[in-house]
């Protein structure tokens, strides 16, 4: 058994990252799904109140409130598999509760891109890369580092920096899920 979580700001490749894992048949738990489901339990859009849920469900159950909600995600897909990757990971409590309930079976992959070559993936997911709003996606950094993860990108066991080309990044979280334990050295 294995749980790798992946930690990065957005665009970095998280979500790239997930889509290798399905093709490879590894189950992804996405925290973000967790905040998205709450929003709409309260009756909330969860495009325009994913912020303002995520914060208050760490204000109402602690800071490692989205993984203890994804906890029971992440052990029905382990049901059937041997590895689950968890997309999404923000505060250092996230870790500890996965540390606590995985032990040595939890490992922890940052995945790292420039400022400058997130925000043009950003703006290439929906719209031409020139409309991202910079200082909206700033804001939104900072939120989520506020969230600690700054933090948690530091104690990664595995930092993959996708800078390269996509077919390099594919090839390094293949061989990240295939080993973690190898691709830290």
């Amino acid at each position: 058994m294995k749980v790798v979580g992946t930690v990065g700001l957005p665009g970095s490749g998280k979500g790239e990252a997930a889509e290798v894992a399905r093709e490879m048949g590894v189950p992804v738990v996405t925290m973000g799904d967790v905040i998205r489901a709450a929003c709409r339990n309260r009756g909330l859009d969860p495009a325009e109140h994913h912020g303002e849920v995520a914060q208050a469900l760490r204000d109402e159950g602690g800071p490692a409130a989205v993984a203890e909600r994804s906890l029971p995600h992440i052990r029905d897909a382990l049901e059937d598999a041997e590895a689950v990757l968890v997309d999404g990971l923000r505060a250092p409590e996230e870790v500890a509760r996965f540390e606590d309930a995985f032990g040595d079976a939890f490992v922890l992959v940052s995945v790292e891109a420039p400022f400058e070559t997130r925000a043009k993936r950003l703006g290439e997911r929906g719209r031409d890369a020139t409309d991202i709003d910079r200082e909206a996606l700033r804001e939104r950094e900072e939120r989520e580092l506020g969230f600690g993860m700054g933090d948690v990108m530091d104690r990664a066991d595995v930092t993959i920096e996708n800078t390269g080309s996509l077919s390099a990044f594919r090839d390094r979280v293949r061989e990240v899920l295939d080993d973690p334990v190898e691709a830290e050295r």
